[in-house]
């Protein structure tokens, strides 16, 4: 049997489409999953422009979409899993070789590049009404989260930031006060939501005067900025940055914003190819005098996709349908793909339609 399933051609800008490609067949110990909701961020439209990506051995297309959210339609005996368990599909796969880190369960931060990806990389996405996974890459959501779960891949990116954070300021005396967001989309607000949860003082600065972004900042009981980056520095005094909006302007910005002994992560991908004036010196003196950290962070390994099942659990489900700002139906696909702002969280119905 057919189903339909967004594909394209890697490299080649144009070529995305609603196909219809043969049912999945399920391997010895995978799941079969009828695909609910797809997640659209910029990588998807970085693929869908041609920007990169890699087609599967032998194949000139590939299943798009990294975002999953599914139901289980058959599991393998004895795999933890049952039919219509809610679930959603791990992004990574570790280098088959291993590299050290692969070996050790973290293959989101493999140093060989040797890596597959859903939807990125060699390996088909979960853009289709049904796809397959295997059981130890699938996560189980809570059956309550139907509506928002498609949210699990950008808070697993997050649940390893503040990981992460936690780790490093762990090197020493660390008892963090304020915490400074910078962009207030769909990443930052999970990380604003994060920070406002852990009892730190919340700052997010955002362009954004109006819309919907400043209430859902203040719901979190978090203070919104958008005058300006240094006004939102003064008011936060920050300890941790967490930069999430990848323009290179606010980068710097954000590397300069914390007090001494400070932490400052980057989220956001910049675009390549833009110079501006910048005082490398200054940076790094900053940087060493004060013994601050400066860290990117893409991606998430299984620990990370646990913590961050648990976060959307306990999250306000009211709160998180606010992030949701677009749905689409399958056969309008391409209106998510077509000039919304990365800042907004489209969502394509794989239900129907």
């Amino acid at each position: 049997m057919a189903m339909r399933a967004l594909t394209f051609a890697p490299g080649h800008k144009g070529t995305l489409e609603l196909a219809e490609i043969d049912d999945p067949e399920p391997d010895e110990g995978e799941l079969l999953v009828e695909g609910l909701a797809l997640g659209v961020c910029g990588t998807d439209k970085e693929l869908a422009n041609g920007d990169y990506g890699w087609a599967p051995m032998g194949a000139d297309r590939m299943v798009i979409g990294h975002e999953s959210l599914g139901r289980v339609r058959t599991a393998p005996e004895g795999s933890g899993f049952a039919p219509g368990d809610l679930v959603v599909g791990v992004v990574r796969r570790p280098d088959p070789v291993p590299c050290g880190a692969c070996a050790r369960g973290q293959f989101d931060s493999c140093r060989n590049e040797g890596y597959t990806e859903r939807g990125i990389k060699q390996l088909d996405g979960y853009g289709s009404e049904l796809w397959t996974v295997e059981a130890e890459y699938a996560v189980k959501l809570d059956p309550d989260l139907s509506e928002v779960g498609v949210l699990m891949e950008p808070m697993s990116v997050l649940a390893k930031a503040w990981d992460q954070i936690e780790r490093i300021g762990s090197r020493g005396w660390f008892e963090p006060r304020s915490v400074l967001v910078t962009g207030a989309g769909p990443i930052g607000l999970l990380a604003a939501m994060i920070g406002a949860r852990r009892g730190l003082e919340v700052h997010v600065y955002d362009h954004n005067e109006h819309g919907p972004k400043p209430k859902l900042v203040a719901d979190l009981g978090a203070a919104y900025h958008h005058e300006s980056m240094a006004a939102a520095t003064a008011a936060a005094d920050p300890d941790i940055v967490i930069e999430a909006t990848g323009a290179a302007a606010l980068v710097f910005d954000a590397i300069g914003a914390t007090g001494a002994y400070g932490i400052t992560c980057l989220t956001g991908v910049s675009p390549a190819g833009r110079t501006m004036p910048v005082d490398p010196g200054g940076v790094n003196r900053r940087i060493v005098l004060e013994n601050d950290v400066v860290f990117g962070t893409v991606n998430a390994n299984l620990d990370h996709y646990a913590d961050a099942a648990r976060l959307l659990a306990e999250a306000d489900r009211d709160w998180l349908r606010r992030l949701i700002t677009r749905r689409v139906p399958l056969r309008r696909f391409k209106e998510a793909f077509r000039g919304e702002p990365d800042d907004v969280k489209v969502v394509i119905d794989l239900t129907g339609g």
